[in-house]
Parts: C-alpha cells; sequence; structure tokens
C-alpha cells in the first residue's frame, strides 16, 4: 500500500503516518519498495506471527483433534478466534479430497458469514455486539440483517452447532461448534467445512455431532 492509502486509512496525517512508517521499517516490520514506494509486510512481522503460533496453548491443545477430524470425515477442519468483527483461522488441517476447502492460517473471514462466526455470536451473550451497523453481502444467502440472527442463534443453542450454507462463497458450506476456556467463557470455534455438494443436510447434521463430541473432550 502506498503512504497516501496508508494515511486515509489509519485516519492520520502523512507526516505521522510517515514516521511511523519509518519506525516500524527499521526494525523489519515492513518493506518498502523502492520503484514504486509501497509498503508491505516485513520478514520480522512475519517472525513474529511465527512465534505467536508456536507459543499459542490452545493451537497446541486442539491440534491433534484437527487431525483427528480432518482424517475421519475428509474434510477440512479450522481452528479459529474471533477477532473484532471476524474470524482468524489459527490452525487448520486440510481434507483428502482433491475438491476441498482450502484457507490459510493466518486467514480472516467476516464473523456474519461463517459458521465459526455464527457458533460464537449464539454462545457469547455479547457476540452480536461484534458486528458492525452495515454488513455486507457476500453472496445473494449472507445475512446482512442483526434481527435475522436471533432465529437461528434459537437453533444453533439447541443443537450446539452452528452451519452456514452458500453464505461465505457460492459452493461453500462449514459446519462449527464453540470450545470453551475451564471458567465457561467461549475461546473459539472447531469448524469442518468443504463443498456444499458434498456437505448435504444430513452429512452436516452428523458433522456438527461430531464437532460437539470433540469440542467436550477440551
Amino acid at each position: 500500500m502506498s503512504l497516501a492509502e496508508l494515511s486515509r486509512l489509519s485516519g492520520l496525517n502523512k507526516t505521522t503516518t510517515h514516521r511511523l512508517l519509518r519506525a516500524l521499517q527499521s526494525e523489519g516490520l515492513i518493506d518498502r519498495n523502492a520503484v514504486s514506494a509501497a509498503y508491505s509486510l516485513g520478514a520480522g512481522l512475519m517472525a513474529l506471527g511465527v512465534q505467536a503460533l508456536a507459543s499459542s496453548d490452545l493451537r497446541r491443545r486442539v491440534r491433534p483433534l484437527l487431525k483427528s477430524l480432518a482424517n475421519d470425515t475428509g474434510e477440512t477442519a479450522t481452528l479459529e478466534v474471533p477477532i473484532e468483527d471476524s474470524m482468524l483461522i489459527l490452525d487448520e488441517v486440510t481434507g483428502r479430497h482433491v475438491i476441498g476447502a482450502a484457507g490459510n492460517v493466518g486467514t480472516r473471514w467476516p464473523l456474519h458469514a461463517t459458521s465459526t462466526g455464527k457458533a460464537v455470536m449464539a454462545f457469547d451473550e455479547h457476540g452480536l455486539d461484534r458486528l458492525p451497523d452495515s454488513l455486507t453481502a457476500l453472496t445473494p444467502r449472507t445475512l446482512v440483517s442483526k434481527d435475522s440472527f436471533q432465529p437461528e442463534f434459537i437453533d444453533i443453542r439447541r443443537r450446539g452447532y452452528a452451519v452456514t450454507v452458500d453464505e461465505l462463497e457460492d459452493g461453500f458450506s462449514g459446519v462449527a461448534t464453540v470450545i470453551r476456556t475451564p471458567l465457561g467463557d467461549v475461546e473459539g470455534a472447531l469448524s469442518i467445512c468443504g463443498p456444499t455438494l458434498r456437505l448435504t443436510s444430513a452429512r452436516r447434521a452428523e458433522l456438527g455431532t461430531s464437532l460437539c463430541k470433540v469440542a467436550s473432550r477440551l
């Protein structure tokens, strides 16, 4: 991104933005392209990210269960945590199918269009407050009104898991349930996702039951 873009998006004037960028660049946290003058993430920031992942106790505890889920179901299993109005993929194990879901560790998905986001919002009494006033419709099936989530939350709490069907992307479906801290607070969510063609209604119910059993083991 350019200095002008970063200044506009951060709400800071160009002088302040440039000073902060220089400081970040001196620590190797960002790089500046000598030709285009555009800024990008630096090796130092990537190293910090790797250290953060390695030090995550939640990731270490859940990793064996993700492998088991992916192996048993053949679909991609993810561990995600809420960050503001999105869900961050903290870890992922891909399934064995040639055609399957593929995200990346560090990817952030909109809270309102994911099964993990719905699960977090349904089981966290303040979860709906994470959503901005205006929601983007990613597909024709994406829910964009806060009020429209309430009936779905009732079903999620009753059965223990959330689903998304063609809401994040056409042809993509996911099933998720929350994981909690020892004190019962929502800590994150486990998800199994893949093509809607394979994740039929019956299959989603089966996967949801499996996820709830795995989450209870944590």
